[in-house]
């Protein structure tokens, strides 16, 4: 093993050990008075309470899956024996993320809401550097992970034709991904039920209904509020972005394998391999510099607070732009000048994306500010008002990808849309998606600061802190609904790269398939043994094209996946939110001492209804998921599985970046009004904002970010099927 490999988990242990230091660092802070302590517990006990029970249930379906990836491997033989365990682990750690994440930020937001009664820096320090546990964290198990399998498979797989046991290598280490895309799929959409039912009933209820505060101690549903916000937009989308940043890695690794087979290119296929396992080691590295840039000074205005997590954000990105310059020259990969335009074009992707989220979501800016507007002539206007700013915004995302998709392909290709260079080519837009991810320790902790900022306001406001504290939790707030509605497009964005890597991925186990576990190396493909035969061979053998009518019924299923999956999470939040209202009604109703303040609600019974709701809700979703690129599989093999995955990707990424821009821009619609625009709060305009908020609240919560762990987990789910694709396929 190359000494430069051990760049790899040397940066792993660096980003657990500086997500320790945040911790530690943030655990010495002063949480508060006593009843901010006591607040902050309530949110603590029901945040573990949830993630125990979704534990509970997601073991088991990792124990029926890994029983039925053992029948494949041992019984049918289609798959390598390795897998199995290699799913294992990779949920395992993906679960492992998510929960340090949230104990993190359960613990974190008194001491923020504490550090703000001295100033806003002290405030927005603390919170961002408690964030950043949840990212360093993740990209230190990731590269720790990968590095783990990468050194183990090298170790015990036998040494094979020039070229194939690299492929086996990264074939197997890419089920890993598959564990992680499990896993983020239950977090992401039972967290997002979890969350959005409590957040609805608090708002329709305790705000529209008894004209009390969003954070007011007397709504019953409060504490469920808070705790969703730590099991659905930190823990939620920490395994999310964990699966992303894995997933992007491995999926490069694999193409580079294949584009570099040989036994004149050995060296060279080593060097492809682990060059995105290094920019992104690397990229770890300048995150961690990148948190300690983040500060900003007393009274700054939203968009002096967004410039300070933008310089660190901006600042890493800069630098890793010059680092992956050096370490592909040091690979000395062929046309490494074009390689690493390739990771520039996924950079810019990832900041154009994030720049057009906060545009169309930020209400520093129009968009935003005419959904305010619309509130004066009532509800109806205002939700028209949202679902046209949210489909406009979808497009300036959708362009960006088709750019970097492009720009990638020609760099890394010498520009040139020749068949003959498709592998090097694929192998552009995979490490675009790994530049685009490659700093994801800082701007995943942008994300994870937004529902710390939020708990932060609400530790603030049930415990009468004062105005001038409220002010400044209130300034942290509304930057973390930018930071997180930039995290979802981000999320999103590097989704779409990461499941086209990874459809280019889907043809390469094909080829593994023939030539290892169905051994038929002589089988002809397109005329040519399998062996030797490349990409495009085996896309001209399954006749994947717009005229074969199997492709043309997977895109159109691939839609319809979408859609169903979308639907199915919207009434799962409806029905939820309307047991969490019924509860709240009831309390108000048979405890009026609630309202005198003499009486205490009952929280725990709004958490039990919350994480009940979320458990029994979010397996319908999750299973289909599962189960339809494996349907389609066995009975249109892999022509359907290719038009699945068109359909899934093309219309899942639109309809996910609509929904969380539209949520998000309906969300600060309603915070631009509670500071005093159009009526302020109480006013006509700000129940309108109320309503339109509500609606938004599983866009952009729940199935929105949700689609694009539906969109990795059905590519993921067809590349580890593949052989039952290949091997028993009906049609």
């Amino acid at each position: 093993m190359p000494s430069i490999f051990w760049l790899v988990p040397i940066s792993s242990v660096l980003a657990l050990g500086f997500a320790w230091y945040f911790f530690r660092n943030m655990m010495r802070a002063d949480e508060g008075t006593d009843m901010m302590k006591k607040i902050a517990e309530h949110v603590r006990q029901g945040a573990s309470a949830y993630l125990r029970q979704q534990y509970k249930v997601v073991i088991i379906v990792f124990i029926v899956i890994t029983v039925i990836f053992s029948f494949l491997a041992y019984g049918l033989g289609v798959q390598n024996q390795w897998v199995p365990f290699a799913f294992i682990t990779g949920g395992f750690f993906s679960g492992l993320a998510g929960f340090f994440g949230m104990k993190a930020a359960t613990y974190a937001s008194g001491r923020v809401a504490n550090a703000c009664r001295t100033s806003l820096d002290g405030g927005l320090r603390l919170a961002f550097r408690s964030g950043a546990v949840m990212g360093l964290v993740v990209v230190g198990l990731v590269l720790l992970d990968i590095s783990a399998w990468f050194i183990i498979l090298n170790s015990f797989i036998p040494e094979m034709e020039p070229g194939f046991k690299l492929m086996t290598i990264t074939a197997i280490m890419l089920t890993f991904g598959m564990g992680a895309s499990t896993q983020a799929l239950f977090a992401r959409v039972g967290g997002g039920i979890y969350t959005k039912a409590a957040d609805v009933g608090a708002d329709l209820v305790g705000k529209v209904e008894a004209g009390i505060p969003e954070d007011d101690l007397r709504n019953p549903a409060t504490i469920a509020d808070n705790v969703g916000d730590n099991v659905g937009d930190v823990a939620g989308m920490g395994a999310d972005l964990f699966e992303s940043f894995a997933a992007s890695i491995l999926a490069t690794a694999l193409l580079g394998a294949a584009a570099f087979m040989g036994p004149d290119l050995l060296h060279m296929q080593f060097n492809a391999v682990i060059a995105p396992m290094l920019i992104a080691a690397t990229g770890t590295l300048l995150s961690i510099l990148g948190v300690f840039m983040v500060r900003t000074r007393e009274g700054a205005t939203q968009k002096q607070l967004l410039r300070s997590l933008g310089f660190g954000v901006n600042m890493s990105a800069a630098l890793i732009v010059v680092a992956s310059f050096f370490i592909l020259y040091f690979l000395q990969l062929p046309n490494f000048l074009g390689i690493w335009g390739s990771i520039v074009v996924g950079l810019l992707a990832g900041i154009g994306i994030g720049q057009s989220t906060e545009y169309f979501t930020a209400s520093a800016y129009k968009p935003t500010r005419k959904i305010a507007e619309s509130a004066q002539t009532g509800s109806a206007t205002l939700i028209i008002s949202g679902v046209g700013t949210g489909l406009v915004s979808a497009a300036v995302p959708l362009f960006i990808i088709v750019v970097a998709i492009t720009l990638s392909f020609l760099f890394a290709t010498g520009f040139t849309f020749d068949l003959g260079s498709l592998n090097i080519g694929l192998y552009g837009i995979g490490i675009s998606a790994v530049g685009l991810l490659s700093t994801l320790g800082i701007t995943l902790a942008t994300d994870a600061y937004g529902p710390i900022a939020d708990n932060a306001g609400g530790n603030a406001e049930m415990c009468g802190l004062g105005e001038e504290v409220r002010s400044r939790t209130d300034a942290l707030d509304a930057l973390g609904n930018t930071t997180a509605a930039t995290g979802k497009g981000f999320a999103i964005g590097s989704a779409a790269l990461t499941a086209l890597a990874l459809l280019a991925s889907y043809f390469e186990e094909v080829r593994m398939m023939f030539v290892k576990f169905l051994d038929m190396p002589d089988a002809l493909i397109n005329n040519i043994p399998a062996m030797e035969a490349e990409f495009m061979d085996f896309v001209h053998h399954y006749e994947v094209n717009l005229m074969n009518p199997k492709v043309i019924v997977g895109v159109l299923l691939g839609v319809m996946a979408v859609f169903l999956f979308s639907g199915l999470t919207m009434n799962a939040v409806g029905r939820a939110a309307q047991k969490m209202v019924d509860e709240v009604r009831r309390q108000f109703a048979t405890m009026p001492g609630i309202m005198e303040g003499t009486t205490e609600p009952d929280y725990a019974r709004c958490v039990h209804i919350s994480t009940k709701g979320a458990q029994r809700e979010m397996l319908l979703p999750s299973l289909i998921a599962l189960l339809i690129p494996v349907l389609v599989g066995l009975i249109f093999g892999v022509p359907g599985v290719s038009g699945l995955l068109l359909g899934t990707i093309s219309s899942g990424f639109a309809l996910a970046i609509f929904m969380a821009n539209a949520g998000g821009a309906w969300d600060n619609a309603k915070k631009y009004i509670e500071e005093g625009h159009y009526g302020g709060k109480g006013s006509e305009s700000h129940k309108a904002s109320i309503t339109g908020d509500t609606v938004g609240d599983p866009f952009k919560d729940t199935s929105g970010p949700s689609l694009n762990i539906l969109i990795k987990l059905m590519v993921m789910a067809s590349v580890v099927t593949v052989g039952v694709a290949v091997a028993y396929s009906i049609l």
